[in-house]
């Protein structure tokens, strides 16, 4: 993201920029390459979504490892994980494999049965790298990992993290304090150079694991948004700042800048150097101009070039820091030379400036619109976007 403090400028003027300047599009204006799952059929009826090996309801996580693929998909809706082999190139094509149901034609949480090292309930976050998979299982508060791509349907992962065994699935493990090794709601995932990191959102903190974990329930290393591991307070038990969190739910790091998405408090938090210490304050926020301020959209009803609603993912691509501003239905991107303290957007996509809002923009899905994007990873020149109100995946191209 950042190379070196120097980059940052902290007291450039801005206000000329805010609000007037011209957006740059940095996804093709012909819209996605390739949606999967989808609310319209080319004929402009509904799409069911009944669950099949093409259909999504409300994917919440995406993650696409390398040109080719494979490409990771939450179906969150469906308690389920979706796998495509290679990245696919037509619209609607099917899912190779899946983790957490019998077959493509069943949904349900856990599969209706007991929970266990193949079932999902709610998945919503999932990253991989260098052969290593990791899925946040949400709605059983744990974080499930696989030491090797899954080579067959509802292969069983090999690790557990946030419970002592793969049959367990309680809140903090059925306490109503957090420790360093339960987890309550995680949503969001990343490996961020060989770490694992967490949002831990209803505990209201991100978790630090310094090496991906191969034995069940490690303690995390270190916690963010909470000056310890006992504690799960919204904004740390005081008045928003610099080092609580309301609802952190997305994760990007690039060359030892960490950023993360404070969705509750309407902003992303950003620290210069990975950090190394538990309860360490953020360097700077985007989407609102202090550390204190959290309303959305900056108390206005439309949004601007440096305001957000309920931004929920992030993605490093290529020069930029791409956002899902979730409530308002766009991406922004944001320079990362230029990251400071409430820098504005410069990129936008899915709607046509930086006031404007709507899910759809108002009107019927269409290849170049969202509805509440919760979601996204970069890799190459392409950008996937889980749009979550749309029941999709898209496969958008960067702009020319």
């Amino acid at each position: 993201m950042v190379t070196s403090a120097t980059t940052i400028r902290l007291n450039r003027p801005r206000a000329e920029m805010r609000d007037n300047h011209v957006p740059r599009r940095f996804l093709s204006a012909n819209g996605a390459r390739v949606t999967l799952g989808g609310d319209m059929t080319p004929d402009g009826l509904a799409r069911s979504i009944v669950p099949s090996a093409h259909t999504l309801f409300g994917p919440r996580g995406v993650c696409l490892v390398a040109k080719d693929g494979p490409l990771f998909v939450c179906d969150s809706g469906h308690h389920r994980l979706l796998i495509w082999s290679r990245c696919p190139s037509e619209d609607q094509a099917a899912a190779d494999l899946l983790i957490g149901q019998d077959d493509f034609s069943r949904e349900g949480r856990n599969a209706k049965r007991d929970v266990g090292a193949e079932t999902l309930n709610f998945p919503t976050g999932v990253a991989a790298a260098d052969n290593i998979l990791v899925v946040a299982d949400a709605w059983n508060h744990r974080v499930l990992i696989w030491h090797g791509y899954p080579s067959r349907s509802n292969q069983p992962a090999d690790v557990v993290l946030g419970q002592a065994d793969f049959a367990c699935g309680l809140a903090n493990r059925g306490s109503a304090a957090p420790r360093a090794d339960t987890l309550n709601w995680p949503y969001g995932i990343a490996i961020c150079e060989r770490r694992l990191v967490v949002c831990d959102t209803g505990n209201r903190r991100v978790l630090v694991w310094n090496e991906i974990p191969e034995t069940n329930g490690v303690p995390a290393d270190l916690v963010l948004g909470q000056s310890d591991f006992v504690t799960r307070d919204d904004n740390a038990g005081r008045d928003a700042g610099a080092i609580g969190m309301r609802w952190p739910h997305g994760i990007a790091s690039h060359n030892g800048v960490l950023a993360i998405s404070d969705a509750g408090n309407n902003r992303v938090m950003a620290w210069r150097h990975f950090p190394a210490v538990n309860g360490t304050p953020c360097d700077f926020v985007l989407g609102q101009d202090d550390f204190v301020s959290i309303d959305h959209n900056r108390s206005a009803y439309d949004p601007s070039s440096s305001a957000m609603s309920m931004p929920y993912g992030l993605a490093v691509w290529d020069d930029q820091l791409v956002v899902c501003d979730t409530a308002n239905s766009r991406l922004l991107g944001f320079d990362l030379e230029e990251l400071a303290m409430d820098a504005p957007a410069t990129g936008l996509a899915a709607q046509h400036g930086f006031a404007d809002k709507g899910d759809n923009r108002w009107r019927a899905a269409c290849r170049d619109s969202l509805c509440w994007p919760y979601d996204a990873s970069a890799c190459g020149r392409t950008l996937a976007i889980a749009d979550t109100g749309n029941n999709r995946i898209l496969l958008w191209e960067k702009a020319p």
